[in-house]
């Protein structure tokens, strides 16, 4: 145990540096103050309390309370580059913050004359000078929280109006004047005070709360060694223990990167000392972070915005997401099993694990609260205010019962992570607002649907194959949230004409913008993986490819059958899953080369891959749905293709593995 103690402190040295500042105690003071006042102003206005203000506020009132609020913290929290001072806020830093904080005022002040006047499509002077001020500062805040690549895409997408008219005919449109666009960016309810923003406004603050309050309260080691207890000792089983850990830390945080960087420092240590070569280990802690993002109860930010998007409950999309993401960790489950049977790899010895009657006696509330939470969601259906309720419970039973209880030192310490968190999602989503806002202006959105039809030629196969490139192209260069967005718009109505569900559309953008997090050449989760566990990089991003390599299909069989996220009938959903999962352990265990109950795929030199190419055709075939115009061909057809397929190549390997442990034992 001393061991891995000691590669678990090697790893957490080679974690990233910090991007946040070291405030002092003012900046603290304030950081604190302000995030109690962001908190009370939600509650406020999604209970209908009117406790504060003495009356509800305008949608766009209480939009750009909260832009005022958080936004001006990004300065205060990130430095202005990597060569900035972390350890005070620089004078230039303070008056942007000042800055931002009185021109979202002044829109604050004027936001009952803003929509009396129809300012959005022109405004007067007076207006429109500090709008073009706001603009810049949102774009070098969203620059600060979410990176050069998606601020030089939102600055492009932003200026598009001004030149939309001499660009070429499939992205060619309307035309604007800066005044014009000005004001539109500023003051309409679609662009920074857009559906990103309405989403954070109404759905994601609660659940951001909640999941800081799960992993400040323990949550997150709770799961960790609940995993460890459960699993620990079998084959493979702190490879397993990731797949679980990762999918229930993911699922509470919603970001791939700190994902890795929380559960990582546990689960690739351990990997490693049971004999994973470190880039497999790291690859297995990137593709199981990922998939947290997919997982429901909670997701990711990007899933609330569908929920806004869509003008559905999100319960609707966490409950549709269900079988997909179980078929996602099924086969990481799968592989890690064949890969640590291949090589003979056991697991830890119990004496170095939890014990699991100890584990849930003192985290047995965590439990309780994803109890209350689920409940409220899907019985209750009050996804609004369920997050709140959770976080309350959860904080009153951690003081009345657990060992961990808080003193004002940890109560501060939430707040504070609490805003940190909340400034650097609001500058995120008031920017991808600026894309949404001149997609909108532009006419662009509904020209450019109709032109990919027109290049798809009709063919919504093809259409879907150019969203999945797209999507991960996308992936690559913004956040999931701006990639989803921005695709939302401009590709998901093409697909929806074409006859698709439209969640399944939606999800299948999510699902493929989740890809680039474990392809290479970027693989951002997979690269953040091979730092603490000292692997090359790009290694790694390959062993992550092959092992989340289910995630590349699962979005097409759920567009060809929506009764795959629970839209049509339940026995057809009930015969899909069941023949999916027989499939998708086909398609895991050829990938690895092992089959349960029938042993190594690759025994013979010359065989093993014609007989893995033969079970992964089968394991395809079984998992893809049939019976629609896509695919020509029946459910029963394409399962007798992989009973033949599969069941004459794993009957070969059988018999060749059966062979070669009896030459063996003579």
């Amino acid at each position: 145990m001393n061991d891995l103690k000691s590669k678990e402190n090697d790893a957490v040295a080679a974690t990233p540096v910090v991007r946040h500042r070291n405030l002092s105690t003012v900046w603290r003071a304030i950081l604190i103050a302000v995030t109690l006042i962001v908190v009370g102003l939600a509650i406020n206005q999604l209970f209908n309390f009117r406790f504060f203000v003495g009356h509800t506020w305008l949608d766009n009132e209480y939009q750009y309370a909260l832009v005022g609020l958080l936004v001006p913290l990004v300065f205060l929290i990130f430095p202005a580059s990597g060569k900035a001072t972390f350890e005070k806020v620089p004078w230039y830093d303070t008056v942007l913050a000042a800055a931002t904080f009185g021109l979202v005022l002044f829109f604050f002040v004027n936001a009952e004359k803003i929509i009396d006047n129809g300012w959005e499509m022109g405004a007067p002077n007076n207006i429109i000078i500090p709008g073009f001020f706001l603009w810049l500062l949102i774009l070098e805040a969203t620059r600060r929280a979410g990176g050069t690549a998606l601020v030089v895409i939102v600055t492009l997408i932003s200026l598009y109006p001004l030149y939309a008219d001499i660009m070429p005919g499939p992205i060619s449109g309307l035309s604007s004047s800066l005044s014009d666009t000005v004001a539109y960016h500023t003051l309409s309810a679609e662009s920074m005070l857009g559906i990103p923003l309405r989403a954070l406004a109404n759905l994601v603050i609660g659940f951001l709360v909640f999941g800081v309050a799960l992993t400040q309260t323990g949550g997150g080691k709770f799961f960790i060694d609940l995993a460890f207890a459960a699993l620990g000792h079998v084959r493979g089983g702190p490879a397993k223990v990731a797949i679980f850990s990762s999918g229930l830390m993911g699922s509470m945080s919603g970001s791939v990167i700190s994902n890795v960087i929380t559960t990582g420092v546990m689960t690739i240590p351990a990997m490693r000392k049971t004999g994973f070569r470190p880039s497999y280990a790291a690859g297995v802690e990137a593709c199981a972070s990922t998939g947290g993002v997919l997982m429901p109860p909670i997701m990711g930010s990007t899933a609330f915005i569908m929920a806004v998007f869509l003008n559905i409950p999100y319960i609707t999309i966490a409950v549709a997401a269900i079988i997909p993401s179980v078929l996602y960790y099924l086969a990481l489950f799968i592989q890690i099993d064949a890969y640590a049977a291949r090589h003979n790899m056991p697991g830890l010895p119990r004496d170095q694990l939890p014990k699991l009657g100890e584990t849930f006696r003192q985290g047995w509330h965590f439990v309780a609260v994803f109890i209350l939470l689920i409940v409220m969601l899907v019985y209750l259906q009050q996804e609004v205010l369920a997050p709140f309720y959770a976080t309350a419970l959860l904080l009153v039973i951690n003081q009345i019962f657990s060992s961990n209880r808080w003193g004002m030192n940890e109560f501060w310490e939430f707040v504070l992570a609490t805003g940190k968190l909340l400034a650097e999602i609001a500058a995120i989503l008031v920017g991808v607002g600026l894309i949404v806002g001149a997609l909108s202006i532009t006419g662009m959105a509904g020209t450019l649907v109709n032109d990919l039809i027109f290049m798809a030629g009709g063919d919504i196969l093809v259409l879907l194959f150019m969203g999945a490139v797209t999507s991960f192209i996308m992936g690559i260069g913004m956040t999931v949230t701006a990639a989803y967005i921005f695709l939302a718009i401009v590709l998901a109505p093409a697909l929806v004409q074409g006859g698709l569900d439209p969640l399944s559309v939606h999800l299948f953008i999510l699902y493929w913008g989740m890809v680039s997090f474990i392809t290479p050449p970027v693989a951002l989760g997979a690269f953040a993986a091979a730092s603490i566990a000292g692997a090359n990089p790009m290694r790694t991003g390959f062993e992550a490819m092959r092992l989340g390599s289910i995630i590349y299909f699962v979005p097409f069989f759920f567009v060809l059958d929506p009764a795959f996220i629970f839209r049509g009938e339940l026995s057809q959903t009930a015969i899909l899953f069941v023949s999916a999962v027989a499939g998708v352990v086909l398609i895991a265990s050829s990938l690895q080369g092992y089959l349960v109950w029938i042993g190594n795929l690759h025994r013979h030199a010359v065989l093993g891959w014609p007989i893995r190419g033969l079970i992964l055709i089968g394991g395809l075939a079984l998992a893809t749905p049939g019976g629609s115009d896509l695919i020509p061909f029946s459910n029963l057809e394409l399962a007798l293709f992989a009973l033949v397929t599969a069941g004459s190549g794993a009957a070969m390997a059988y018999f060749i593995d059966k062979r070669a442990k009896a030459t063996t034992a003579i």
